[in-house]
């Protein structure tokens, strides 16, 4: 088995992406096995019981991203996620059609041959890490037995992911509930929301230069987004009619609160600062800052406010518009864009995020029956 230098290692590094650290890690498999030329994985998501694609390193220009299908419709990888098994294909050519979308990508680019293994966190599927060769055959029992060492790695650096991201949405949830947090319908609230902000994330992903990864960091802290609102009062949280102006400077103050809980608690939980977790602070510090300086609590504008916060706060006003509040009746999903879209006009939103919620009307709705709420 090849010997790997963990000294010289970023895989597992909270210092580092977890692309750059797949980048790392297939120059090390590539060393000794210079015919592996694709290592991926792919994300499962149980609430929409999806696949995604999330990281990837490759010899491939056009990699395949912005994937996702539903996992039931992937036989073979149900199986494998079933029965807690690897697989290896030794031709792909010789598949059964019909193929799927994954499978023709690769069949496009040359690849033949590959092996496949399911992550879990103990008995909770994380997603599927893949090995691709254009070479027929080449996951003999002697490969495998070495690549046994990167695997691991591979499994290191997605649970130190989702352990520290876990860790960070734990302790806020016991934050909340020593405050006794009673948002009105806070769960499907949460839901929804980090569900649109996935779709306009997915959208304008490609006009900013982002990835995969990106997109899912959004999905996974946005619901993170109000986390100081547990240090908020149950009089001005609850309040069933609309705030004095008072009132609202007390709201606001929830960012700040947020900003610190988040700090407090990464210190806490032994978290170190990571690339990834500045999508999560930038959430929660921007989410109500709007583009022409107008938003609070620092009024910044412009290129000042991340594409992370301007999602969310996109994805977070459409669903205010469009849930029961008791001071008013909801807004159908018409009305509620058309708003939206005039918030874009005048220059407080981004139109772009705008867009992408407006073209995904059909998914809107889904997610709307899956969450409690019919517009």
């Amino acid at each position: 088995m090849p010997n790997v230098d963990s000294s010289e290692a970023p895989a597992g590094d909270p210092g580092t992406s977890l692309t750059e650290q797949m980048r790392w890690l297939h120059a090390r498999v590539r060393h000794h096995h210079p015919q592996v030329h694709r290592i991926a994985i792919a994300l499962y998501d149980s609430r929409h019981d999806t696949l995604k694609t999330y990281v990837d390193s490759s010899d491939v220009a056009d990699r395949l991203a912005l994937y996702e299908r539903p996992l039931a419709d992937v036989p073979s990888l149900f199986e494998l996620a079933h029965n807690h098994s690897a697989r290896v294909i030794d031709d792909m050519v010789k598949l059964q059609p019909p193929h799927g979308e994954h499978t023709l990508w690769l069949l496009a680019h040359g690849y033949r041959s590959s092996y496949t293994v399911p992550l879990y966190l103990s008995a909770k599927l994380l997603g599927f890490l893949f090995f691709d060769s254009r070479r027929q055959g080449l996951f003999d029992s002697r490969l495998l037995h070495e690549l046994q060492i990167y695997v691991q790695w591979c499994r290191l650096s997605v649970f130190n992911m989702f352990n520290l991201s876990l860790a960070v949405a734990g302790l806020a949830t016991s934050a909340g509930a020593r405050a006794h947090l009673r948002d009105i319908e806070t769960g499907r609230h949460l839901d929804r929301m980090s569900s649109y902000s996935r779709l306009i994330a997915k959208a304008v992903a490609p006009q900013f230069g982002r990835d995969d990864e990106f997109i899912e960091h959004v999905y996974l802290f946005s619901p993170l987004h109000d986390v100081g609102k547990v240090g908020v009062a149950d009089n001005l949280l609850l309040k069933p009619g609309r705030l004095t102006d008072e009132q609202r400077l007390a709201m606001q103050e929830h960012v700040a609160l947020g900003e610190r809980l988040i700090e407090e608690m990464m210190l806490e939980g032994g978290i170190v600062s990571t690339p990834y977790f500045q999508v999560l602070k930038n959430i929660v510090r921007f989410h109500h800052e709007f583009l022409d300086g107008s938003g609070y609590p620092q009024h910044v504008a412009g290129d000042a406010v991340p594409l992370e916060a301007r999602i969310v706060a996109t994805a977070d006003i459409f669903d205010a518009l469009t849930s029961i509040r008791p001071y008013r009746t909801p807004c159908s999903n018409d009305e509620a864009l058309l708003e939206l879209k005039r918030m874009a006009d005048a220059g407080q939103i981004d139109p772009r995020c705008v867009s992408a919620l407006a073209r995904s009307r059909g998914s809107v709705t889904s997610i709307q029956q899956k969450f409690g709420l019919t517009a």
